[in-house]
């Protein structure tokens, strides 16, 4: 069972918030000591650097639904394009100030016109983008994980998972994590968030008959 303190105000976020904030601030720290290079490599976000994928969670952390809107209309409903014109917006001249943004991001509650647990599997998956290429683990609280994998078991929402994992039967050997049914997919709760939301270098660490199923839906 996930534990109740992550759930007990969900129609608020408030609870959640706090999840996002910590995973900023342990993101924030990961990265304090990155050489030019490493800001420069390739993310699992494809044609973006580490350091773009930063920027473009600072542009999460500082768009309201108002200014979500405005962009949007001005970007003329190209979705691709708003997220850019966001990220360059936030890039900064240097890396040390891409960090300096987003640190002073942490804190925020302000959002786009999205549920708070989406914020919560926006900073997850989009970090660990940023630290698989870097070889930075970062230990996530099972129950965290666990939230945010229940949330993109059921949504397509930014980003197809529901779609991604249909007729499998996912289940976590680290945690309680467990859906679906069909061919079997079992792995860390972490990989199953990441596999199901496209990242294909994560299905090397997953087992069961589903695997290959779900590495050629990641790929296709």
């Amino acid at each position: 069972m996930t534990d109740p303190a992550l759930t007990a105000d969900r129609p608020h976020g408030t609870g959640v918030w706090s999840l996002i904030h910590a995973e900023r601030a342990a993101l924030a720290a990961d990265l304090a000591d990155l050489t030019d290079e490493q800001w420069a490599a390739p993310s699992l976000c494809d044609g973006l650097t580490v350091r773009e994928v930063l920027a473009h969670l600072t542009a999460g952390a500082s768009l309201n639904t108002v200014r979500w809107l405005a962009g949007v209309i001005r970007c003329r409903f190209d979705f691709d394009k708003q997220v850019a014109v966001r990220l360059a917006e936030q890039l900064g001249r240097a890396p040390g100030e891409t960090l300096e943004r987003f640190r002073r991001v942490v804190p925020s509650t302000t959002k786009p016109p999205l549920p708070a647990i989406a914020m919560l599997g926006e900073t997850i998956v989009h970090g660990e983008d940023i630290r698989h290429p870097l070889g930075i683990r970062r230990d996530h609280p099972v129950d965290v994980l666990t939230e945010t994998a229940e949330y993109y078991r059921g949504t397509d929402l930014v980003v197809v998972a529901k779609g991604r994992i249909g007729g499998l039967r996912l289940v976590a050997d680290d945690g309680p994590f467990t859906t679906g049914s069909g061919p079997l997919v079992s792995g860390p709760t972490l990989a199953l968030i990441m596999a199901m939301t496209g990242r294909a270098v994560y299905c090397d660490v997953l087992e069961g008959d589903g695997v290959e199923l779900l590495r050629g839906r990641v790929s296709g």
